[in-house]
């Protein structure tokens, strides 16, 4: 009967899915359905890889926020908590102020080196927090993610990129069009990469008595859980910009829906974080029709209520 259950969930969250990129393949103006050739380019050159975009940055920034809860063993911890999209708005600058004609690949791999370092601060910096109240790590990765946030707003403002920033701060995808977002598709291989070290993920949430106990090689798992959040976080950062509350949400509905079993969840928090921000960009294109709202604010304003609500219900506590 379980399996039965599963499988009819795993039936409806795909087809839920496929309704969403529906619509949002749809939504937009001109009709491609009618014969108008201007319509069906814009079908192909914007409303496809909009949708494509919305669904690998969800998936992405979902799959980070749960390495990282595994890693710093802490459900109300996410890359936004951890100084990651800071760290890389700093190395995009860098690149922007070194070489301002450097390749999108070439920005995000700076972003990615920049993020990585980000995080590991605040590993090391999580791993001197006492674990007595759940709360404490939040709110000291908020502190310094504000720190990195304002030496990247003071590096902008004395080198007039101030707009950029706020570009790579609001996560929205309307200026995504073919060719410019192809590097989201890293998250597909790096999902990939995090489904065969699961177990090994799985296990950092134990601490690293437990997981040195059971034969595991604390350091490189850690330091590979790491990276993958560094480069999903870099690429989106790059490509359509920073979502906040992706990475604490998605993993927390994950957990309380369908257990703690890592493997078997990866696919499903990678379609439900998709699925989220592409129903936050469609609510954004509808709400103000014919303007949008960017993505990012809209899921700001669900993921901070749901926030609140992890903060209070039962269960929110630290994984130690």
């Amino acid at each position: 009967m379980r399996r039965i259950e599963t499988g009819r969930g795993h039936v409806a969250g795909v087809c839920t899915l496929a309704l969403l990129a529906g619509a949002s393949v749809l939504v937009g103006a001109g009709d491609p359905w009618r014969g108008d050739l201007d319509a069906r380019m814009v079908l192909a050159v914007s409303r496809i890889p909009r949708t494509c975009a919305a669904l690998l940055a969800g998936a992405g920034l979902a799959l980070a926020g749960v390495v990282i809860q595994q890693t710093v063993r802490n459900r109300l911890v996410e890359p936004g908590l951890s100084g990651t999209p800071e760290a890389a708005m700093i190395g995009l600058m860098a690149v922007t102020l070194i070489a301002p004609g450097a390749a999108l690949l070439t920005k995000m791999s700076a972003a990615a080196a920049l993020a990585l370092a980000g995080t590991g601060g605040f590993f090391l910096l999580a791993r001197r927090v006492p674990r007595r109240d759940p709360m404490l790590l939040p709110l000291v990765g908020l502190i310094y993610a504000g720190i990195l946030g304002s030496i990247a707003m003071w590096i902008a403002w004395t080198t007039d990129l101030v707009q950029l920033v706020g570009i790579w701060q609001t996560g929205e995808f309307s200026g995504v069009l073919s060719g410019r977002y192809e590097l989201l598709w890293l998250v597909a291989g790096l999902a990939g990469l995090l489904y065969l070290i699961a177990d090994r993920i799985t296990i950092l949430g134990l601490g690293e008595d437990h997981a040195r106990a059971l034969g595991l090689d604390y350091r490189k798992t850690v330091l590979a859980g790491l990276a993958i959040v560094a480069m999903n976080v870099a690429v989106v950062v790059a490509t359509v910009g920073a979502m906040p509350f992706v990475g604490l949400v998605v993993p927390n509905l994950a957990s309380r829906w369908w257990g703690d079993n890592l493997r078997r969840n990866l696919p499903r928090i990678a379609m439900l974080g998709g699925g989220l921000v592409l129903a936050a960009d469609l609510t954004g294109r509808l709400l103000r029709w014919p303007y949008e709202i960017p993505a990012a604010s809209v899921f700001a304003v669900a993921g901070a209520a749901l926030f609140l609500w992890l903060i209070n219900a039962p269960g929110s506590r630290d994984h130690g």
